[in-house]
C-alpha cells in the first residue's frame, strides 16, 4: 500500500476519532463488559485498507492513555485489532467483516480475565457479546443502509 500525504492524513484523522470514541465512554470502552462504539470503526477497513492503520494506532492510544491492564493491553489489544482490520481488508463481504471483530476480541478476553481474576467464561462472554453489539448489530447496519448505499460518501471515504 502506497501512503500518501491524503492516507496518512485519513489514517490519523481515523485514529483521533478511535481515542476519542474509545477515551470518551472511557467506562464502557475498558473493563470486563465493554461496548467499545470506537469499534465500528474497523468497518472503515472493508473501505479502504488505509483506514486498518488509522483503526489500529487509534486503538493503541485508547490503550496506553486508558486502559486498566496496562502493558498487556497495549499488545494483546492493539495486536488483535490490527488482525481484525487486516481481515477486514481482505474480504467482500460486509456482514463477514463485521463479525471478524468479534472473533479476534476472544484473547482480549481472556486476557482481561487472567488480569481480573473473573470467571474465563463470563469474562469472554461479555467482551463478545459487547463486540458483537457494537460492530455486527450497530455497525453492519449502519455501514450496509447508510454509507454504501450512498455513492458520494463512499467516494469520500475510499479517498
Amino acid at each position: 500500500m502506497k501512503l500518501s500525504v491524503k492516507s496518512i492524513a485519513l489514517a490519523g484523522v481515523t485514529a483521533a476519532l478511535y481515542v476519542v470514541l474509545t477515551v470518551g465512554f472511557a467506562p464502557l470502552s475498558f473493563r470486563e463488559v465493554q461496548f467499545r462504539f470506537s469499534e465500528i470503526l474497523n468497518l472503515l477497513a472493508f473501505i479502504n485498507p488505509v483506514y486498518a492503520i488509522g483503526v489500529t494506532l487509534g486503538c493503541f492510544i485508547s490503550n496506553v492513555v486508558s486502559s486498566p491492564f496496562g502493558i498487556v493491553d497495549w499488545v494483546v489489544g492493539t495486536t488483535m485489532t490490527g488482525c481484525a482490520v487486516f481481515f477486514i481488508t481482505r474480504t467482500k463481504n460486509l456482514f463477514i467483516a463485521s463479525l471478524l471483530p468479534v472473533l479476534f476480541v476472544i484473547p482480549v478476553g481472556v486476557e482481561i480475565a487472567a488480569l481480573s481474576h473473573i470467571p474465563l467464561f463470563l469474562t469472554v462472554l461479555s467482551v463478545v457479546v459487547g463486540e458483537f453489539a457494537v460492530v455486527t448489530l450497530i455497525g453492519y447496519p449502519l455501514f450496509r443502509f447508510v454509507i454504501l448505499k450512498n455513492k458520494q460518501v463512499v467516494d469520500i471515504l475510499k479517498g
